[in-house]
C-alpha cells in the first residue's frame, strides 16, 4: 500500500509554547524511519494571520523546523485546521498514488484532529501516531483542569475503529504489516 507520511504545523512557536520537545524527537526518528522505506514526506505549515498568535505569520515563531524542511517532499501552507481545505493536499497524494498516511504533528485537537477525520473520511486508511502529536494548549485553555488533550485524541480515535492509533514504538514493531 502506497504511504506516506503528513507531518502537520510542526512549527517554532507551537513546539517552544508546548515545550514539544520529546514529540520532535520521535516526529525525527519517524522521518528518518520513512526516509529508509523511501516514504514521502509531506509537511504543513499554518498560516495564522492574527497579531501576537505564538505562530503569526512573518515572524520566526511561524517557521517549520529545520529537521522538517530538510525531509519534507511537500510543503502545503494551510489557514484552516483541515489540511485539505483549499490546498493542493488532495492533487499531490492522487498524484503520488497514496492509499495510506501515517499523521504526526501539532496541535492535536485541532489540526491533527480535523485532518485526520478529513483524511478518513476521503478514503485513506490512517494511521495516527500518539505520541509524535502533541498541543501548546492544556486543561485550562478548555476549563478542563485534568484532561490529557492529546490521549483524549487518541482515544477518540482509537474508539472510532476507523483510525488506527500507534505508539512509535508499535509502528516500528509492526511496520512490515502496516506497510504492506
Amino acid at each position: 500500500m502506497k504511504t506516506a507520511l503528513l507531518l502537520l504545523d510542526v512549527q517554532k512557536g507551537i513546539v517552544d509554547k508546548g515545550n514539544l520537545y520529546s514529540q520532535v524527537e520521535i516526529i525525527k526518528s519517524l522521518t528518518e524511519e520513512c526516509k529508509k522505506m523511501n516514504i514521502p514526506i509531506i509537511a504543513t505549515k499554518h498560516i495564522d494571520l492574527t497579531p501576537g498568535s505564538i505562530i503569526e505569520y512573518g515572524t520566526n515563531n511561524s517557521e517549520i523546523l529545520d529537521l522538517v524542511i530538510q525531509d519534507a517532499k511537500y510543503i502545503i501552507e494551510k489557514s484552516k485546521a483541515n489540511a485539505f481545505f483549499n490546498t493542493n493536499l488532495s492533487e499531490i497524494l492522487k498524484k503520488l498514488g497514496i492509499e495510506q498516511l501515517i499523521i504526526a504533528g501539532f496541535n492535536a485537537e485541532y489540526c491533527c484532529l480535523f485532518t485526520t477525520i478529513a483524511a478518513n473520511d476521503r478514503g485513506y486508511k490512517v494511521i495516527y501516531i500518539e505520541d509524535a502529536t502533541g498541543t501548546s494548549n492544556n486543561g485550562d485553555t478548555y476549563e478542563m483542569e485534568n484532561i490529557d488533550i492529546v490521549d483524549f485524541i487518541g482515544c477518540i480515535f482509537d474508539w472510532s475503529d476507523m483510525i488506527e492509533v500507534l505508539y512509535y514504538d508499535e509502528y516500528i514493531e509492526r511496520r512490515n504489516h502496516i506497510l504492506g
